[in-house]
């Protein structure tokens, strides 16, 4: 298993998280963690050559600024 592969389940396993948060703050931190996540996974496939090296990734702003 990849280890972006891992970071994506973690990803998933915070989106499940937020859909039975019982507060808004505790939706919004889990759906952070789920970007953030998703953004290593991003960063771990370019670190791995999987991406190519000029291809621009967008990140949403609160992982810009998490």
């Amino acid at each position: 298993m990849k280890q972006s592969d891992t970071f994506l389940e973690n990803a998933e396993r915070c989106a499940h998280l937020a859909e039975t948060a019982v507060n808004e703050p505790t939706f919004r931190r889990f759906k952070r963690m789920e970007e953030a996540w998703r953004a290593l996974a991003y960063e771990q496939d370019w670190l791995d050559g999987e991406i190519p090296p000029g291809q621009v990734a967008i990140v949403p702003l609160s992982v810009a600024h998490a």
